[in-house]
Parts: C-alpha cells; structure tokens; sequence
C-alpha cells in the first residue's frame, strides 16, 4: 500500500483513506493469532511492534499527503479580522464562505472514526483482553469505516478490562498512531495564520468529537482530541491577548475626544466571532469577558486624561457601545451583561454631567436650599428667617439674581450640555433628562421655601415646566 501512490491524496485529488481490503486479508490470520497467543504470549510482543510500526508509517503517509493537498486546494485567503488599530474604516468584516476550519473539519471527519477503528482492530487482531467498539461514535455524520468483527473463542474474547492488558495496549496505540499529531498541528497552525477566528470553529469541531470518544482503546485518540483543544485555546487566547494590547495603546493617547474607535470596532469583531461558533461558545465568551473589561478599564482611564469632560468620554462611548451592540446584546447572555453594565455607566455619568450643568447655571438657588435643609436638622422652620444671610429680604435678592432673564439662563444650560459633544444624536434625550432633573430639583426646593418662607410669591413648578417647554 505504501508503494501504491494511488492510496494517497495528490494534487488536485483529495484520497479519502480506505483500510477495508487490508484488514480482510489481516483477519485471515486473526484465529492463528490467537492460538500463538495461547501457547506463548511473549511470541505476540514483537508481532504487535511490527504490526504497528508498519501501519504508523502507512497511517501516517495518508495523514501528511491528506493534510498537505487540503491547504493546497483550499480557497482560504488571509482573513481581514477586525483588530482594534489601525486606519479607520480598514477593518470591515469579511465573509467566512472558505473558513481555513472547513479543511481542519475535513481531516478530523476523516481521521478520527479512522483512528479509533484502527485503535478497535489493533485491540482484537493482536489479542489484547480488552473492550472495543467498532468505530467512532464521535460523530453521528462522519463517515464510518467498515465494523470491526474477528472470530473469538470464549476462552479468548473477554470482555473485561484486564489492567495490565490495557497498559500494554495503550504502548501499543502509542506506537500505532504516534507522530499522525503533527499534520493535525500544522493544519492549525496554518488555519490560525490565514483567520485567527476559525479557531472557533476548529474548538468546537474538536469537542463536539472529543464528547464521543468514550471506549478505552480509542484512549490515544482522546489524547490527540485534547492536545488539539489546548493548542487551538492556546492560540486563540494569544489573538486575545493582541487584542486586549492594542485597546491598551489608546490610553497613551494625550487628548481623546468622542468615540474610541475599538468601541465600534468590537461589534465588528464581536458579529463575526458569532458566525465561526460550532457547539458550545465558552471560547467565544471568555474572549469576550476579556476584551469588554479591558475596553472599560481603558475607557475610564481616558476619560480621566481631561477631568472637565470625563463624564462626556464616558456617556458618549458607553452610548456608542450600547448602540453598536444592541442586536448582539439580545441575543447573547455574556454581551447582555455588559451592555447593560455600559446602561448603568451611561446613566452615571448622563447624572453627574446633569447636575454639573443645573449647578453652575443655578448655584445660588440650590446653595440657599442646601443652607436651609443643614439648618432645619438642629432648628424649627420659623426661626430660619432670622439666621444671618437667611432672612426674607436675603431671600429675595437670591431668587431674583437665580431667575431673572431666566430664559437666557436655560438657553445658556443647553448651550453647556452641546459644548463638547461630539455625539449629537445624544443631545435630545440628554437636554429632556437634564430638564426633568431641574424640575425635579426645583420641586424639592419650592417645598423648602413653602415652609420656611410661606408668604414669599415664587415661580411654580408647573410655570417653570411651561417656560421650560417653550424654550
């Protein structure tokens, strides 16, 4: 077989491997196997070394002409994944029709119910007094090989597991498939290259087979499944951590005013992550824990570059992440929880910006309400009058100076709340938000003077909504 190129995969012919005719002509001498076995079980040690040196060279011929004529023949060009650098508009997403996964989905589809059959035979031609199945169950849609049957005397087919069996034919699997690993290896590899994203895909391949193999003779192949989920995790998480590298290169940015670009650019990334999952998303999730917490620790701290806009940095960019997210966030429980940590983060800093504006605009009047409230804690509301600064004609110089031209007051209130702000879409529901808590704290303060100062004529708080509304 080995000298028969016909049995391999070439250029331009992918050759799917087909062990049926050899394991015919082996089962001929399955019966004289077993009687070698029972006359001298020494004599089957180097039988079993020949055997598996002779099929590793054969298994592993097909794995490396298999493996090579895949990339070969696949339309997979270098990926343009989103990063979080780089020139603006540079980093759209682009289809995944030819993912470099589909040709890492071809070789386990073909390879491992190959793998464990061959794992299966090798335990019940060479004798080995162990529990087999037939073929991979990995995979209800591979494609299986040919069952595994070999006649069996009572005496020699048991079932149960015998230890020491068992470790001779873990050696043996060893020997048997040792060295197919690193075709599997350079396909990854070669995957990660082109689209760092199809480690998605190829994580969730790899468990989703990983999950199936339950019978102990396919143990080696186990091993195979493992060692490729760590080497793909290995080298997804270092595309995560590129990622997290570059968001952390804007906090060197001296002056940042509106949107971080990684902000939009995550939702890019975050669309096409979705696209590659194939079974379970914990990969997909961690990267994402990973990379939102990261955008937000960077976030806080850019903001912090300007203490006078930090709470406009951070409305704007947790709005613009709300925004870019929204659909996402409906329908992915990890996103869903940032996006409504960046809910509680806008609300923030919308409050604190808010009451920035009220105060610079109508400091007088909210300082003379929190003088009375400081007071009322140690007397009665009819001994404030005669405090010093407090007295009805105190009162009235500060209510004059607080809302006269109080029109030109509010324009310039809206003024403040535009100055700066490079997202205009916000300005609307900011300035009705604004107005409410004016109102709201007007309210608080007209209840304060009705009982400290009852006879005092004073704007109403639905006058005060009116003149608001007109403006």
């Amino acid at each position: 077989m080995l000298n028969d190129k016909a049995n391999f995969s070439q250029r331009g012919h992918l050759q799917r491997p087909d062990h049926a005719d050899m394991r015919n002509k082996c089962r001929t001498y399955a019966r004289l196997l077993q009687h070698i076995k029972s006359l001298d079980k020494s004599c089957m040690i180097p039988l079993r070394k020949a055997y598996c040196h002779s099929l590793n060279l054969l298994i592993r011929r097909e794995s490396r002409e298999f493996s090579n004529e895949l990339r070969n023949s696949s339309k997979a060009s270098k990926s343009s994944t989103p990063l979080f650098e780089g020139p603006a508009g540079a980093n759209q997403p682009a289809s995944i029709t030819d993912s470099p996964a589909d040709a890492y989905s071809k070789m386990i589809t073909v390879f491992i119910p190959l793998l464990v059959d061959e794992s299966s035979f090798l335990a019940h031609f060479m004798c080995f007094e162990v529990s087999t199945v037939s073929q991979s169950d990995a995979n209800v849609e591979a494609t299986t090989t040919s069952s595994v049957t070999l006649e069996a005397s009572s005496s020699i087919g048991k079932t149960s597991n015998n230890p020491a069996e068992l470790g001779v034919l873990n050696e043996c699997l060893r020997e048997l498939l040792d060295g197919i690993q690193e075709d599997f290896y350079a396909l990854v590899d070669w995957a990660f290259k082109l689209d760092p994203l199809s480690c998605i895909s190829m994580h969730g391949i790899t468990d989703r087979y990983l999950s199936g193999q339950k019978a102990e003779v396919s143990g080696y192949v186990q091993l195979l499944l493992d060692d490729l989920e760590t080497r793909i995790t290995i080298l997804f998480s270092r595309f995560v951590d590129d990622a997290c590298y570059q968001i952390e290169k804007y906090e060197r940015n001296v002056r940042q005013i509106g949107v971080v670009p990684y902000i939009p650019r995550f939702s890019q990334l975050a669309a096409r992550m979705e696209q590659y999952i194939n079974g379970s998303r914990d990969l997909v999730d961690q990267a994402y824990t990973k990379i939102v917490t990261i955008m937000f620790v960077i976030l806080e701290k850019i903001a912090q570059v300007e203490p006078k806009y930090v709470d406009i940095v951070l409305l704007e960019n947790y709005a613009a992440f709300q925004h870019s997210l929204y659909d996402l966030a409906n329908v992915v429980p990890t996103l869903a929880k940032y996006y409504h940590q960046a809910s509680e983060a806008y609300e923030q800093a919308c409050s604190r910006h808010i009451n920035l504006v009220i105060y610079i605009h109508f400091e007088k009047l909210f300082q003379f309400a929190r003088r009375i409230e400081e007071l009322m804690y140690n007397m009665s509301p009819e001994e404030i009058p005669f405090q010093v600064g407090m007295s009805k004609v105190d009162f009235r110089k500060m209510l004059k100076s607080s809302l006269a031209g109080l029109d030109k007051t509010i324009n310039a209130m809206y003024r403040k709340l535009q100055k700066n702000m490079t997202a205009e879409e916000l300005l609307p529901s900011l300035w009705e938000k604004c107005k409410k808590e004016f109102l709201d704290k007007y309210a608080t303060f007209i209840k304060l003077i009705s009982k400290i100062y009852p006879d005092e004529k004073v704007t109403s708080v639905n006058e005060m909504r009116d003149i608001l509304a007109s403006l």
